[in-house]
């Protein structure tokens, strides 16, 4: 199974996403004209709602609809759906309801109700203002100049420079939020393509070209809410990405906190608030904070039923994160046979998103999966899982991830006895990884390792294991090595060997050691 899904009909995949209560919203929508009982489109709807996976022909069998008439008729569907959904959202989601009030607003407007037109949008730009819809709130205050053209009225030039000098202001907020939000979607682009940095031109590179736009918002005072959460999403994936994860978590604790502080903000801006909760626990784990990070994902558990009460993309990003955490848990603990037991979980949940998912995410899920099979000594499953993202077409997607994998495969490949072929593996993955310029110290000695064993005596193996480990071993805490140990537990694998053990038992010692035993 490939990590990219097929492509499916738009408008069946938005049917497909509609929860009940949408539906029979829908439907009522439809039908609200008698007239309309019997529409083609309604036929439609429930034909592909019936369908498990979008089939043309059935289309075509089951509803009144000629095939020249099918791709119109989809896409008069698709339309009365989202007027449908919209009308549903209306009342909770505040963009729609901010859009909806100046949309009525220029409708008394053009029948020449002035004063009704201007007391609704009053109140629409209070409400823009307390969110912070700051693009909504010009478009907002250009209006109620329009309008106040209409009327001469004493105090009138006093006004114009107050609103003059409120849309400078949003006009500087946006401008502050458009170069933040670009410095951190470049960022987190760059770490999906790349990883972390690599090599010390790797750092300069980032340094020089992010450092001077994020050095000018040192001074948070003056900036609003939604300035402060791009400029600690930018932080974070500027330290996340320098190998910084003192100051990521730093940052990442001030982007929660943010939030706390503002929950009315959460359900706005909730998959930045999902974000950077992700960011949290996955910098807890990097930082080996066992205790808080437990807490932090116990809170996080707590909060299932607000976040997915938000809309459907949020109960995805959550459960996403939920997943990932969880198995970094088992992975913290050495619980691998634990682990493995929601795996038929977190294939649902993959398989129910499709499309959803991004690649990313779904890489990132193969790969978790593939490293519980590993330290649970199911070798072929864990290939298995390897496999998906080892096919991943586009060899500029996650590389870093593309390479571990190639690697961990290779590992998985002896352990299994599949090892007939395992020179060529090893040239093939050597070639991979200096076409993805990514052959540094840690690779080059795990290969070097794995290309000599089969000319290895049995007597010699532990000798040579141990070799390995005391060579890796100082580059655990290396500026630019170390990134190899936050993908492959490379270490516990070769005192697994010497000792005689299996992974998980030297992970779980390990862990309680660690632990106090608890």
């Amino acid at each position: 199974m490939n990590i990219v899904t097929g492509k499916q009909e738009s408008v069946y995949d938005l049917i497909r996403s509609m929860s009940k209560a949408e539906k029979r919203n829908f439907k009522l929508y439809a039908t609200r004209l008698s007239g309309n009982q019997e529409a083609k489109f309604i036929s439609l709807f429930d034909c592909m709602d019936a369908l498990d996976e979008y089939d043309e022909t059935k289309i075509l069998q089951r509803c009144p609809i000629k095939k020249e008439q099918l791709p119109n008729m989809k896409a008069h569907l698709y339309k009365q759906i989202l007027v449908s959904i919209r009308l549903l959202d209306a009342q909770r989601t505040v963009p729609i309801q901010l859009r909806e009030q100046i949309d009525f607003a220029r409708i008394l407007y053009d029948k020449g109700l002035f004063r009704q037109s201007t007391k609704i949008l009053e109140k629409a730009k209070e409400q823009a203002l307390f969110y912070e819809q700051y693009t909504q709130a010009i478009e907002i205050i250009e209006f109620q100049k329009r309008l106040g053209t209409l009327s001469v009225s004493r105090g009138l030039v006093a006004k114009s420079e107050t609103v003059s000098r409120q849309v400078a202001e949003l006009c500087t907020r946006i401008k502050n939020i458009n170069e933040l939000s670009n410095s951190g979607s470049q960022l987190y682009g760059l770490y999906l393509q790349l990883g972390y940095a690599r090599t010390q031109k790797d750092l300069d590179m980032i340094v020089q070209v992010y450092g001077p736009t994020l050095a000018k918002y040192d001074d948070e005072r003056q900036l609003s809410f939604t300035e402060k959460v791009y400029l600690y999403q930018a932080q974070v994936w500027y330290n996340y990405i320098r190998h910084d994860m003192l100051t990521c978590y730093k940052y990442v604790c001030r982007w929660i906190l943010l939030f706390d502080s503002a929950p009315h903000m959460k359900e706005l801006m909730y998959d930045l608030y999902l974000r950077g909760y992700s960011r949290l626990l996955d910098g807890l784990y990097l930082l080996r904070s066992y205790r808080r990070f437990i807490q932090k994902l116990d809170d996080f558990e707590d909060e299932a039923d607000s976040i997915a009460a938000i809309n459907d993309n949020a109960r995805m990003i959550w459960q996403q994160i939920i997943y990932v955490n969880r198995i970094n848990k088992h992975f913290w603990e050495g619980t691998f046979a634990e682990g493995i037991r929601m795996i038929p979980e977190v294939e649902r949940y993959i398989r129910d998103y499709g499309t959803e998912l991004d690649i990313h995410h779904r890489m990132v899920l193969c790969y978790k999966i593939a490293c519980l099979y590993f330290g649970h000594g199911d070798y072929r499953k864990c290939m298995d899982y390897l496999g998906r993202i080892i096919s991943t077409r586009d060899p500029r997607i996650h590389r870093d991830l593309q390479c571990y994998a190639r690697i961990l495969n290779l590992i998985a490949s002896y352990e299994a006895g599949i090892d007939y072929n395992l020179d060529y593996q090893v040239r093939s993955v050597c070639l991979f990884l200096v076409k993805m310029n990514d052959m540094h110290q840690v690779q080059q000695e795990i290969m070097a390792f794995l290309k000599r064993l089969n000319s290895m005596y049995a007597t010699n193996l532990k000798e040579e294991l141990r070799q390995l480990y005391e060579r890796l071993k100082p580059l655990e805490h290396h500026p630019f090595e170390r990134r190899t140990f936050y993908y492959l537990d490379i270490l516990s694998w070769l005192e697994s060997k010497q000792k005689g053990s299996s992974v998980a038992e030297i992970i779980r010692r390990r862990f309680l050691e660690e632990n106090g035993g608890k």
